[in-house]
């Protein structure tokens, strides 16, 4: 075999590899790529949310009891129907993440928590609505935070089947004095108002919420 041709083996395969390895590249940057058009995020950013799927192994139903409701007072029980962005149809199998402080407005903790608890406490609860929308769930009125510039409220997620979670309004209290005009006036009303009047029926502290799926709530399709 000649010099020319000895030499010209080597170059040959380098060309051969940087034609397959380009070729190969062109094919792959032509495959859809899913993380170049991520779906739409619905809400925007909502720190924590992410909580709503720590119930573990806990069956979901359209009910829940949140923790500490037997040794607390007032108790009250919160209910009401999710509708479908029409506002008129019951929105199935939509799960609900609820939490609050404690009595004193501190988010209690056991020690140990690994996830959300660790900031949202152990008071919090788990509920999936039913093909009739309706939810419910019994607690007792949270404390204002120590500090007193927020009025009481409870937090809340919503998780729809075909879209990511986000916030909607926290459950405030109209009697409340410090839910003043001006807290009033911030209120984005997202899902609908989130100020429950209480009343009592059957010795018992009772407020209702209707929730209507994207009202309010940015980038909602």
């Amino acid at each position: 075999m000649s010099k020319k041709l000895t030499l010209l083996i080597p170059i040959l395969t380098i060309i051969s590899f940087v034609f397959i390895a380009c070729e190969g590249q062109e094919k792959a940057s032509s495959a859809p790529n899913k993380s170049s058009s991520p779906n739409k995020i619905v809400g925007g950013g909502c720190e924590g949310c992410e909580a709503i799927y720590e119930y573990g192994d806990k069956v979901l139903i359209n009910v829940d009891t949140l923790p500490d409701y037997n040794e607390q007072n007032p108790k009250i029980k919160i209910t009401g129907i999710v509708y479908q962005n029409d506002g008129k149809t019951p929105a199935e199998n939509v799960i609900l993440y609820i939490y609050h402080t404690n009595s004193e407005g501190i988010y209690p903790t056991k020690g140990g928590e690994k996830g959300w608890d660790r900031r949202h406490g152990y008071i919090r609860g788990w509920i999936k609505t039913g093909k009739d929308g309706k939810y419910s769930f019994y607690t007792f009125r949270p404390g204002a935070y120590p500090e007193r510039k927020w009025p009481e409220h409870i937090h809340a997620t919503i998780k729809e089947a075909d879209k990511n979670e986000y916030y909607i309004d926290e459950f405030v209290f109209d009697d409340d004095p410090l839910l003043t005009a001006s807290e009033r006036s911030k209120a984005l009303n997202r899902c609908g108002s989130g100020i429950m009047r209480l009343r009592e029926v059957n010795s018992e502290l009772l407020a209702e919420r209707d929730i209507i799926l994207g009202l309010n709530i940015p980038d909602y399709q």
